[in-house]
């Protein structure tokens, strides 16, 4: 299997490559030449999500240095609980991405693109910097999945002030190896610092670097995995494909899900849930694709006003007219974020972080016009991260995972950084 990248103007490589440069040559992102079939009756009906996601990539490694400890990566990375839980509606689920280190979906690729790079040679003795930008959640992750990886420096970019306090917190808590800078601007400031970075091949050649963001294939095809697990459980138990409502802000996510069903695995319906920031819902209702600055919300991991994914979606829907038939986007405002915690907290007693709510809000929505199929909300972090936001919702204490708590314990810091392309290249040259 070889990757070309979404601009098409870089020659096709290998995935160790892909992997290894995180972001084309061109800026592009990288696919693979042509996305793989296979059959639900080649995965082990026994298996757990690492066995499902060693069968569902192999495809993807076929040829590469890598392809023989693929089911190594996958063992050491997919321990993880991802359970797909039934909800007190009818015909109602919820896929719980928040079982890992940091509480949220974000640990999944993190944890695998770590095992890899674990393995991959390197010709260059000098460290290697994983530059990412975060909403919130990313940094978190990719800091726990390096940390203290030697010949590893890792730099999180998130925007000052618009994470969430035990967001911040996460991100500045690691020290050693793990660099947190806290951007005088937006999610889209950090990325395209982190993009114009990684693009400078006179800055490369100085200081080697590759990305951990969703612009990573590292990231994005271990998310296959767990769609792939759950889809397929759902499938042998009930003979139909598995509907999801996924919420999403720079798309990664989403089309790890989509990449899945292109791939003929039991996915059927997909609907994205966003917050404010209306880029893709405007797009998908037959609007122009613009990009816009971001806007601050609740559900802040999704602040994001140019998602980096749209090249993948693009690739892979090459038809708009076909694409907007197939998939739809709904936006989803603070206070309709606020009025679904609250709803369901006290009607069933369930609590979701302000991004799983509007997954949940879009699917009151479907049940008020009448849909009775069964749904899945992808949970995508944990609520005790956004304490600040839904305590006073629900009206007490949200308990808190034991490694989120260990991580709040320790002392945290960042440094404050303009948001100026330039400022970071001078800092990463350091």
């Amino acid at each position: 299997m070889r990757y070309v990248s979404t601009r098409a103007g870089s020659p096709a490589v290998s995935i160790s490559a892909a992997i290894a440069a995180g972001l084309a040559p061109d800026g592009g992102l990288y696919v693979p030449e042509t996305l793989p079939r296979l059959d639900p009756a080649a995965f082990d009906p026994g298996g757990a999500l690492a066995d499902t996601a060693a069968t569902l990539l192999a495809p993807f490694f076929v040829g590469d240095a890598l392809a023989s400890e693929l089911p190594a990566i996958c063992a050491e990375s997919l321990n993880l609980e991802i359970p797909l839980r039934a909800l007190p509606q009818a015909k109602a689920h919820v896929l719980e991405l928040f079982h890992g280190p940091t509480a949220a979906f974000k640990d999944v690729g993190a944890r695998f693109l770590a095992a890899c790079m674990r393995r991959l040679p390197r010709a260059d003795a000098r460290p290697l910097t994983i530059l990412v930008a975060t909403s919130g959640d990313t940094g978190a992750a990719v800091g726990a999945a390096f940390h203290r990886q030697p010949g590893l420096r890792v730099v999180i970019l998130y925007p000052d002030g618009k994470v969430s306090p035990r967001q911040a917190h996460q991100l500045g808590c690691f020290g050693d190896n793990v660099h947190a800078l806290r951007i005088d601007g937006r999610f889209d400031d950090c990325q395209r610092m982190a993009k114009a970075a990684l693009g400078d091949a006179e800055l490369q050649a100085a200081v080697p670097l590759t990305s951990a963001n969703s612009i990573s294939l590292g990231r994005l095809l271990p998310q296959m995995s767990y769609y792939a697990h759950a889809a397929l459980g759902w499938w042998r138990e009930r003979g139909e494909p598995l509907n999801v409502i996924v919420p999403t802000g720079n798309l990664g996510n989403a089309m790890a899900c989509l990449w899945v069903r292109e791939m003929g695995l039991p996915i059927g319906q997909v609907e994205l849930a966003c917050n404010a920031n209306a880029t893709l819902p405007d797009y998908f209702a037959g609007g122009e694709y613009e990009p816009r600055a971001a806007i601050t919300t609740l559900a802040n991991a999704m602040d994001v006003g140019a998602p980096s994914n749209v090249e993948r979606l693009r690739w892979t829907f090459p038809d708009e007219r076909a694409l907007r038939q197939l998939l739809q986007a709904r936006s989803v405002g603070d206070e309709a974020i606020r009025q679904t915690i609250t709803a369901h907290a006290r009607r069933h007693g369930e609590v979701f972080c302000p991004h799983t709510a509007t997954a949940m809000h879009r699917l009151d929505q479907l049940r008020a016009a009448g849909d009775t199929d069964a749904w899945t909300v992808v949970a995508t972090a944990h609520p005790a991260k956004f304490d600040s936001v839904v305590e006073p919702l629900i009206g007490h204490a949200v308990d808190v995972p034991a490694p989120l708590a260990a991580m709040l314990e320790r002392w945290a810091t960042a440094d404050p950084m303009a948001a100026d392309d330039d400022v970071l290249k001078m800092y990463l040259r350091r």
